[in-house]
């Protein structure tokens, strides 16, 4: 039997430790937990987590330090790391990007999306043994049955849907344009209208959310889409 995942949150407000616990533990990881930057490295250094969820302002020693640190010891070098802050301005993100984080969530987030994240990050660093699911909230898709489910209904998708929310479900909560989605959905040597896009939206909207469902796909006024469900608690 595969071992679960285990994750080490490092964080100082008990009460986002416990949301983190309770949505990690509830998705079938296992979590450790240090609340100052000198904890979190002592454990990573004992328990070898396969991913590190770091706030940024910790007692002692900051999460930019940790991140530093672990990627200059040979044990942790390969680790992946999320940072997790309420510092949001661009200059910070590229801050905690530079000293070595595989990604950046703020304050106050979405618990579905992080959870996401962390699968997604995870997939990135070990793909050899990545399992075959993508997962977001209630909506999953399974890559070697090419089946999408969102709680017990199954989910009908014609291949360009189906490969649209694969995009979406390995980045979620990113905006992209539709030329983006272009190039990565339908690929750069393919002419297509950019207001394809919406259309192929529209269907997976429908495809995606019964009547009591909450969208699982935001539009970005002038920016692009991405899956971020508008009822996920922040």
């Amino acid at each position: 039997m595969t071992m679960k995942p285990l994750i080490l949150i490092v964080e100082d407000e008990a009460p986002i430790v416990t949301l983190l616990r309770y949505n990690l533990e509830r998705e079938g990881f296992r979590v450790i937990e240090a609340s100052d930057g000198e904890e979190a490295l002592l454990l990573a250094a004992e328990r070898k987590p396969d991913l590190v969820l770091l706030d940024w302002m910790l007692p002692l020693l900051s999460g930019i330090e940790v991140c530093r640190r672990l990627r200059r010891a040979a044990d942790s070098r390969n680790v992946p790391i999320i940072m997790l802050t309420a510092r949001g301005e661009e200059g910070d993100r590229v801050r905690g990007l530079n000293s070595g984080a595989d990604d950046y969530v703020t304050k106050p987030f979405s618990p579905s999306e992080l959870v996401a994240r962390v699968r997604a990050v995870l997939r990135r660093a070990r793909p050899s043994t990545d399992e075959e699911t993508l997962r977001y909230g209630d909506l999953l898709m399974d890559l070697a049955s090419h089946r999408v489910k969102r709680s017990d209904r199954d989910i009908h998708l014609g291949p360009t849907e189906f490969r649209l929310l694969r995009h979406f479900l390995e980045h979620p909560g990113r905006v992209f344009s539709r030329e983006q989605l272009l190039d990565t959905v339908w690929g750069p040597d393919v002419y297509v209208e950019p207001r394809t896009v919406d259309v192929h939206i529209r269907r997976l909207r429908k495809a995606l959310n019964a009547e009591q469902d909450d969208d699982l796909i935001r539009t970005v006024r002038s920016a692009g889409y991405a899956l971020d469900a508008a009822g996920a608690l922040a």
